[in-house]
Parts: structure tokens; C-alpha cells; sequence
């Protein structure tokens, strides 16, 4: 039986349109979307609105929350909050360990949060290159198995994605590249293999960033 895993990065941040917003912020590593970032994901979602997808994880910081609550009120579907997906944790990006919006109020902002989802992996703050490939890889393995064979859509940030695509084909079919914003992956399974169907397809998107960054 085939099972389809769908996954995208998060659309634009407001942090890469005005890089000021940085100085003032409360929670300097979790920015939201940009206005052109919520169109982005309007984008995804209309991409998406006609695919067989059943659940949808999401990376637990604002950006991807926001991208994907975006698709799930398309697909009418609630959000699990998956800290596997979360960003790569990396020391020179960050000079200490992100503060996130509280989950509570997430909820209060988006009720298609299932607070009743318990998260799989966990990421410790710092984390090297091959620590976030190795923990996205592992969420991704461990969430088409648990939920095999149902559709899913996982979103994440350009390191979590490139693992997440890494865990599930392996290395000898891809090669982590630059993943751009609010990109789509399409990987398809034949029980016990995978292939790519889609990769990092922008398509769905009427303007794309002309510098492609990881974080």
C-alpha cells in the first residue's frame, strides 16, 4: 500500500524583510510570517487543497505554526506541534537557546493546535549540522510509520526539511541543497522503498526569494 509524505519550509519570516525587527523583539529567534510570507502560505494551501493529505505536523515555532494553520484550515485539519521539525539549533545563529511563543498561547491564537499530540523527538540547544539532519530524519521516519498509511504534511525549516527528506530517501537518492521558502517535497512509498516525486517545487508561488537561506 503507497503512502505520500508531503513536506514544506515555512514561508517568509518577517525577520529576512525587515532585519530591525530583530533588535526589539521579544523572542528574537521566533519571528512570524512577513505579509508576503501569509500569502506564500495561501499559496501552499491552495496547492495542497485537493491532495489526500490526513494529518499535519508542524515545527512548534511561530513561523511554521502560522504556515501551517494556514493549509489546515484549507484541508480542515488540526495542527500537532512535532519538536523533531523544529529549527536547526545552531550556536551561530543563535547565541543562546531560542524562546518560543508558549504553546498556550498558540492555542488561544490557534485552536487547530491538538493539544492532546505528545511529541516524538526532542531538539537540545546547540546542535551541529549533522544532529538536526539526524533528529528531522528520525521524526520523519517515525511519523510515515505511525501513521503508514495515511498522507501527512510536515512543516519545518530548511535544515529540518533537508533531514526529514534525507531520513526518508537516503542519501544515495538526495543531496542536501538549499531549501527554498515555502518549497514542496513530495516523497511516495512502495513499500519498503521511497522516491522523490516533488523536489523543493515553487511552482504554487507567484514570487520566490532570490536568496535562498537555511534558517
Amino acid at each position: 500500500m503507497s503512502q505520500i509524505i508531503w513536506i514544506a519550509r515555512h514561508a517568509n519570516r518577517l525577520d529576512f524583510v525587515n532585519p530591525d525587527w530583530f533588535l526589539t523583539a521579544e523572542r528574537r529567534y521566533d519571528p512570524p510570517l512577513s505579509e508576503d510570507g501569509f500569502l506564500q502560505a495561501k499559496q501552499l494551501a491552495k496547492r495542497l487543497q485537493d491532495e489526500k493529505i490526513h494529518h499535519i505536523f508542524a515545527s512548534p515555532f511561530l513561523r511554521t505554526v502560522q504556515t501551517a494553520n494556514t493549509v489546515a484550515e484549507v484541508l480542515d485539519l488540526p495542527i500537532k506541534l512535532e519538536t523533531g521539525l523544529s529549527e536547526w539549533l545552531n550556536p551561530e545563529w543563535m547565541d543562546e537557546e531560542p524562546e518560543r511563543h508558549p504553546i498556550r498561547e498558540l492555542v488561544q491564537i490557534y485552536p487547530r493546535i491538538d493539544t492532546s499530540y505528545t511529541p516524538l523527538i526532542a531538539a537540545k540547544y546547540p546542535e551541529t549540522n549533522a544532529q538536526v539532519r539526524a533528529r528531522s530524519g528520525q521524526t520523519a521516519r517515525c511519523l510515515a510509520t505511525d501513521y503508514s498509511p495515511e498522507n501527512i504534511l510536515l512543516v519545518g525549516h530548511g535544515a529540518s526539511v533537508n533531514g526529514a527528506v534525507l531520513g526518508l530517501a537516503g542519501t544515495n537518492t538526495y543531496q542536501a541543497e538549499k531549501v527554498r521558502l515555502c518549497s514542496l517535497f513530495k516523497l511516495v512509498r512502495e513499500h519498503p522503498e521511497w522516491w522523490i516525486e516533488l523536489k523543493g517545487d515553487t511552482s504554487h508561488l507567484t514570487e520566490i526569494e532570490e536568496m535562498v537561506r537555511l534558517n
